[in-house]
């Protein structure tokens, strides 16, 4: 999980660092692919075939606001998400039911670090139920899941690094902003052809609908 420091006195924001894992391995959910099963393949071909998910902090006035998102490792879609005003377990699982909801996807992975939101059972069981295959990250590994990091890190220099919130809704309505106003829809990425996230699937779409034949009407 990545999380920003409170402001100091200068007006600028520090970063915390993150907390140091243990040697042990915790509990993986039921189903689960071996540490680090997804690292040398975070990619993918075609849209809802990886999805990789974290966590980070967001500061206001009245305490932090924790999101949990969910990110399609084929455009850099945010397909899901989640803000609590706590860690507690059910935050990951809200942001995959987001997901879900919306993708309906068919034997995605879905790609982690081990923090204990993604490695409880509640969330186990639930990609068991929606036929979610959980892969994590190896332990204490930063770079594991480097997507959703570079994710926050836009994150943090376009938004949550030019406001202040005084309180957690307004913090809530920015993200939102920012997510179906602004970076889904709009923000271009030099790794998609300088295409938005939903442009960049549109594409892909229009381009597989191209190259399928089409079916022959003829009889005899």
């Amino acid at each position: 999980m990545q999380a920003r420091g409170p402001a100091d006195a200068r007006g600028t924001t520090t970063r915390s660092k993150p907390a140091r894992l243990g040697n042990h391995h915790p509990a993986r959910p039921p189903g689960a692919a071996g540490a680090g099963s997804g690292r040398a393949r975070l990619t993918a071909a075609a849209p809802n075939r990886l999805w990789v998910a974290d966590i980070t902090c967001i500061p206001t006035w009245a305490g932090f606001l924790y999101l949990a998102v969910v990110l399609d490792a084929f455009s850099c879609r945010i397909v899901g998400w989640a803000m609590e005003t706590h860690l507690r377990t059910e935050l990951a699982p809200k942001a995959l039911d987001m997901a879900l909801g919306q993708r309906r996807p068919a034997g995605v992975i879905h790609h982690s670090d081990q923090g204990g939101q993604y490695t409880s059972l509640a969330f186990g069981k639930r990609c068991e139920q929606a036929g979610v295959r959980p892969s994590m990250g190896s332990v204490g590994d930063c770079f594991d899941n480097a997507m959703c990091e570079s994710f926050f890190a836009t994150l943090e220099c376009e938004l949550l690094s030019r406001r202040r919130f005084k309180t957690r809704g307004e913090a809530r309505i920015a993200v939102f902003d920012f997510f179906e106003g602004w970076y889904n829809p709009h923000r271009r990425h030099s790794a998609l052809d300088y295409l938005s996230p939903i442009n960049y699937e549109r594409s892909h779409s229009a381009q597989a609908h191209y190259r399928s034949p089409t079916p022959s009407t003829e009889t005899g």
